[in-house]
């Protein structure tokens, strides 16, 4: 746990600071766990970045695919809703399996065409996030001491001291 002046974006002092977001988590379970009020805390991102995973190449196929999956998804809800109105039993399995197929249809198709519209603009699939360099807990003035003492005992147990 590196220690670094309280960020400028709240007047709040620092209690600690970690390279990652499990990190800062973990510090804020750990307080609550030590019955302190962790709702004068918050975990802020400093440093924040975007970083986009390729994934794979995107072909029509696979946007058809993709679109199938979400529409089969879609159609199942719609399914489900409209089987809450429907009069009998009976009808409530046909409408949930009419409703994934007709997504699952409806989405292959809309998925194929928006890729074949895009024009090969973009033939690859991502996913993105945000990212912070670290991730710093800060806690109210009245509590911070006593969240600082909190941490170091974390540290230490962390650390495997005694």
């Amino acid at each position: 746990m590196t220690q670094h002046p309280p960020t400028a974006e709240v007047d709040r002092p620092l209690v600690g600071s970690y390279p990652t977001y499990s990190g800062a988590q973990r510090a804020v379970d750990f307080l609550s766990d030590s019955k302190f009020p962790v709702e004068r805390t918050a975990i802020i991102g400093t440093d924040l970045r975007m970083v986009e995973t390729v994934l794979g190449r995107l072909t029509r196929g696979r946007a058809a695919l993709a679109g199938a999956g979400t529409g089969a998804w879609f159609g199942l809800l719609i399914g489900l809703l409209l089987s809450v109105f429907a009069a009998g039993n009976h009808h409530v399995l046909v409408l949930m399996l009419s409703g994934l197929a007709y997504g699952a249809v409806f989405g292959a198709v809309f998925g194929f065409a928006g890729h074949a519209l895009s024009r090969g603009h973009r033939d690859f699939s991502s996913r993105s996030q945000i990212v912070a360099a670290r991730y710093d807990v800060v806690a109210d003035a009245e509590v911070a001491d006593e969240a600082k003492n909190l941490l170091i005992k974390l540290g230490w147990r962390e650390d495997g001291v005694h």
